[in-house]
């Protein structure tokens, strides 16, 4: 047989042709991702990142507190009535505006009119007798020099008179008190203002500790704030405190009018008074509201909310800087921010005032970022 040695013959030509094919696709694939790893010399760079800028400068930064306040009123009143009775007519209507002397409440005087009426009585008969008794007394007087009666029956007569005199000057007082008493029965508002939710009706039995209703006079209020006990060595009189509105806007600004000389036991606060001298509209008697106490004033800086970015409860914001080859460069500064003023933070630290800080815009740059500013 013809010896066996057709494995050591060479590939036909087909498939050697067939491998350099082969070859040649993946060495062009491995270059073609070469050339996409580095970009080929002399490429154009891209273009700066258009950005919003403003150089940081120092601004006054108030140190502040914020309470919660009740406003009250300089003249506000709880009406009780005077006198005792059955309620028998009411003049006025809850949130009414009242002048001084206006009147309230009427309570049934029928018992006291009585009594006024029997004084007055007594009295016109007491008057009658010490008529009587002057007369008694001149004529008397003109007997006993014709000795036609004693001298002790003028000196009688003359003591009749007097405590005739006596009784009616009694009686008079006692009428005065009574019709006084009598007034008593209206109940009149002692001051203008506003009034309160009414607490009796018609027909109700009231004594003189009753509470008919209140009267409060809205334009003169005091914003009455506690303040915690570590913060009372800075308390001093002319403070600002600040009336803030549900969005955290000042619409009023008023100075401290009184400092408590104790400590509240219940609370450990001190109370902290402040006249309003302009009533904001729609402030109402015992009303809570938002006020800010204003410690002192320093120079310092702040920043955009919408300027600072937080990676990892670190905070981050952008400066402009001069790059290498001209033009600026985004480079990327921590910094330490304290609280939100309106739409601002204040910076503690890592930035520096004249450093041109990145406002807008940080979102498409990152740290050695060439930019423009616009």
């Amino acid at each position: 047989m013809p010896p066996q040695n057709s494995a050591r013959h060479p590939k036909s030509g087909g498939d050697v042709r067939s491998l350099f094919a082969i070859s040649a696709v993946v060495a062009a694939l491995m270059s073609a991702a070469c050339g996409r790893g580095a970009p080929a010399q002399g490429a154009a760079a891209p273009p700066p990142t258009a950005v919003t800028t403003a150089t940081l400068a120092p601004t006054a930064i108030d140190d502040t507190s914020d309470f919660i306040a009740t406003l009250r009123s300089l003249r506000s009143t709880t009406i009780q009535p005077e006198a005792e009775g059955l309620v028998t007519r009411i003049f006025v209507k809850a949130g009414q505006r009242v002048d001084v002397g206006t009147p309230l409440v009427q309570i049934n005087p029928a018992k006291q009119q009585a009594a006024v009426s029997s004084a007055e009585a007594n009295r016109a008969g007491t008057e009658a007798d010490v008529q009587y008794w002057r007369q008694q007394t001149k004529r008397m007087e003109a007997l006993v020099s014709a000795v036609a009666v004693s001298r002790a029956e003028v000196d009688q007569a003359q003591n009749s008179l007097r405590t005739a005199e006596s009784r009616l000057a009694a009686l008079e007082a006692q009428v005065r008190e009574g019709r006084v008493e009598l007034e008593y029965y209206r109940v009149v508002a002692p001051q203008a203002g506003t009034i309160g939710d009414i607490a009796v009706r018609v027909g109700d039995r009231v004594t003189t500790s009753t509470m008919i209703t209140t009267i409060d006079d809205g334009q003169a209020l005091e914003a009455y704030v506690q303040v915690p006990l570590d913060r009372s060595p800075q308390l001093r009189l002319g403070l600002p405190v600040q009336l803030l509105d549900d969005d955290g806007k000042v619409i009023a600004t008023n100075p401290i009018s009184f400092i408590a000389a104790r400590v509240d036991d219940g609370t450990q606060t001190v109370l902290v008074k402040s006249l309003l001298a302009n009533v904001p509209p729609a402030m109402r008697v015992q009303q809570f509201i938002r006020t800010r106490i204003v410690w002192r004033s320093l120079q310092g800086l702040t920043v955009p909310v919408t300027s600072v970015v937080r990676i990892n409860g670190q905070y981050f914001c952008f400066v402009a800087e001069p790059g290498a080859q001209g033009g600026l460069v985004a480079r990327q500064k921590p910094i330490e921010v304290g609280r939100l003023l309106g739409n601002d933070y204040v910076v503690r630290s890592g930035l520096k005032a004249g450093e041109t800080l990145i406002v807008s815009g940080i979102q498409k740059i990152g740290d050695g970022a060439p930019v423009r500013a616009e």
